[in-house]
């Protein structure tokens, strides 16, 4: 390992959480953050499989929805204050969304910027060519060959590393692991080892602690009258001061909504983890197991003790597939008796649905407010509502039955019981996920610098 200044601290701000996330927060961390690295992430994995879509009917779109209008706003403030930009905005296409960064910046008269596009993620060949099976159903991937739409391994911090390395000032990514998107600006900074597995698993627990940007900073963490959380419309992103032993403390800008304590931070930390003392990620299998989380004083919280063993041999590819259509249907009851017109209404769709045949393989009703999400053992037990929506929504093979579905709904304003009104319908396309585990040697990801 490369010697540093032990006591040098790198300043990670968290600039989206995902792709539709809010754009002023990051500006905000631009502007007042003293930044080294604002870090966007924006995919999942319905994300990228809707990205393959968009790239296939354009071969130079692919990339997220929002990197023009996110480039355009933070752009000039990165190259004002020396902040360099990571982040998967890439999606399907990194190379065209670094081809309209570098776009953007000629527009906005910024020159001297090296733009990279890492890629090499996109591995639909390589699993359609190979006897694979889904880790989840255990079922054959080449039986799904024609309704295959992406397959798209998680890249770890390397390339991005190497893109860093080269003097790039923005980084775009295709999917490569969340937070791998932090664990590579430490690597680059601090000049750890690829196989320094303790501090690669502190990094991991840095970059999982700040992925989902406003959620450590009391997003979906408010409960009113149980966890208040004051400025939540003007909510601050998180910063992470890390030092070169990966310890961090998390923060955020003072004048900012939000706060960040221990209590967000213990809640971030164990987000969507399985097992804490094995987080199999591409760059490490992590220990979250013996970390440490201390408030130190208003909005700043030290987290250290994260640990690390040898990463995995195998990347975890998502496939991604269509798997039919679902129609939904919803109309609305109020007044006295709107219950009872809401079942009825529902009763009716479901004998229609039986009497004209509509091939369906799954079916839903449900009353929104009443037992759409606790089903009616836990619904029934409140007061009677005075308004309710009811909602059917029926998966099927082919558009056209799924729209059958959605016009059954609809036909309960003149044929269903009185006062129903503002119907809604919609049919889409199910785009479902799966995994296959790929040995490493197969995937090969590289960078493409482009210059302003």
């Amino acid at each position: 390992m490369n010697t540093v200044d032990s006591s040098r601290v790198v300043r990670l701000g968290a600039g989206a959480g995902y792709s539709g996330d809010r754009i002023e927060p990051a500006v905000e961390l631009a502007t007042h953050g003293a930044l080294d690295y604002l870090v966007f992430e924006c995919l999942a994995e319905r994300t990228i499989a809707l990205a393959q879509q968009a790239r296939r009917q354009d071969p130079e779109s692919g990339y997220d929805p929002l990197l023009e209008a996110r480039m355009h706003a933070v752009l000039p403030l990165a190259r004002r204050n020396g902040v360099r930009i990571v982040s998967n905005m890439g999606a399907a296409n990194p190379l065209a969304a670094a081809r309209k960064t570098a776009a953007i910046a000629r527009e906005l008269g910024l020159g001297g910027l090296k733009i990279a596009a890492v890629t090499g993620d996109d591995v639909l060949d390589v699993v359609r060519s190979g006897a694979y099976r889904f880790e989840e159903s255990g079922d054959a991937v080449a039986d799904f060959d024609e309704r295959i739409v992406s397959a798209n391994a998680y890249l770890g911090a390397a390339p991005i590393v190497a893109a860093l390395d080269a003097g790039a000032d923005v980084v775009l990514t295709g999917r490569a692991a969340d937070p791998s998107l932090f664990t590579a600006p430490l690597i680059h900074e601090f000049g750890w080892a690829f196989d320094d597995w303790d501090r690669l698993g502190q990094a991991t627990v840095v970059g999982h602690l700040m992925e989902c940007a406003g959620q450590i900073t009391g997003g979906y963490f408010a409960d009113p009258g149980f966890k208040d959380v004051a400025g939540l419309a003007r909510l601050g992103f998180p910063i992470g001061e890390v030092s070169a032993d990966g310890s961090v403390v998390i923060t955020k800008v003072a004048h900012a909504g939000g706060f960040v304590t221990e209590a967000t931070c213990k809640e971030q930390l164990l987000y969507e983890i399985h097992d804490p003392s094995r987080y199999l990620q591409p760059d490490v299998v992590a220990d979250f197991a013996q970390v440490r989380v201390v408030e130190q004083a208003k909005d700043r919280v030290r987290v250290t003790g994260g640990r690390g063993t040898p990463r995995t041999p195998t990347l975890k590819v998502s496939v991604a597939y269509v798997d039919g259509y679902i129609g939904e249907g919803q109309i609305s009851y109020g007044g006295p008796g709107a219950l009872a017109r809401g079942r009825l209404a529902l009763e009716i769709v479901r004998e229609r649905l039986m009497m004209t045949g509509v091939d369906l393989s799954e079916l839903r009703f449900d009353l929104i407010g009443v037992d759409s999400l606790y089903g009616s053992s836990l619904g029934s037990g409140s007061a009677e509502p005075y308004e309710v929506r009811a909602r059917v929504a029926g998966r099927t093979a082919s558009k056209a039955e799924a729209i059958r579905v959605c016009n059954e709904v609809e036909t309960l304003y003149t044929n269903g019981p009185a006062g129903g009104g503002g119907v809604t319908k919609s049919t889409r396309e199910v785009v479902a996920v799966q995994s296959v585990l790929l040995p490493r040697d197969l995937v090969q990801p590289t960078y493409t610098i482009v210059e302003v």
